[in-house]
């Protein structure tokens, strides 16, 4: 079965850092993009080997949204 979850990638000095928000400390890190793609890719499907299905679709069916806000700074 095949699930779609939300993941934030972010890039810093050191290389990227990705993280799934619905699952609660699944993370991964890489040298790349695609490199941190395919880990938390990996990193996902092991998570949910270790839940239940009930477990799986109350994870999955959480609503993530994601906006882009301007703030000022004085």
């Amino acid at each position: 079965m095949s699930y779609k979850v939300s993941i934030v990638v972010e890039k810093d000095e050191h290389g990227y850092y990705a993280y799934c928000p619905e699952l609660e400390g699944c993370q991964s890190q890489g040298d790349s993009l695609e490199e941190v793609i395919e880990n938390i890719k990996e990193a996902i499907e092991l998570y949910l080997e270790t839940l239940s299905e009930e477990e799986i679709k109350e994870s999955v069916s959480k609503e993530i949204l994601t906006t882009t806000l301007e703030v000022k700074v004085a």
